[in-house]
């Protein structure tokens, strides 16, 4: 078995100089940062008095399921042989905040993938290779909600 390990720092940089004396006394900004990368900016979503120009802890695990799937769409593409010229995905993650029990959980995320093919290209296999994507996807993996995808491809010329 092979263990990888992913180091980050998340900075809190919301104390206003209060600290956290009361709900309203801090801002929810914080910074994810790694030595060898560029940093994030972050904060909680604007409803829970987070500020909206900055990434939340849902926008990020919404991305982080779509980049997986892409990375793992993109390389069961390239070694079955079918050409992706381009992909853009429309992800979107729906999140209950009433349950009485799991308040603020991820129902499900839905995947949007609009791909380009190669011209000749094997669409039957390019759809299938989906369903393979999300089994090798670590994060689909490690979720309790499901992720579904919805792709759609066209032909370059």
């Amino acid at each position: 078995m092979t263990i990888h390990q992913y180091d980050l720092k998340i900075r809190w940089i919301g104390n206003t100089g209060e600290g956290t004396q009361t709900y309203q006394s801090y801002q929810r900004d914080f910074v994810v940062e790694n030595k060898n990368k560029p940093a994030i900016p972050g904060s909680a979503d604007p409803a829970y008095r987070g500020e909206a120009s900055r990434w939340n802890p849902e926008d990020l695990m919404i991305a982080a399921a779509s980049a997986c799937h892409k990375l793992w769409y993109l390389h069961l593409c390239a070694v079955n042989h079918i050409c992706v010229v381009d992909y853009i995905d429309h992800a979107s993650g729906f999140m209950d905040d009433a349950h009485p029990e799991k308040r603020g959980h991820i129902t499900h995320i839905v995947l949007k993938p609009q791909i380009i093919l190669k011209a000749g290209a094997n669409l039957d296999l390019a759809r299938q290779l989906h369903e393979q994507a999300h089994h090798e996807c670590m994060i689909a993996n490690s979720v309790n909600f499901p992720i579904m995808c919805e792709a759609s491809f066209v032909f370059n010329a």
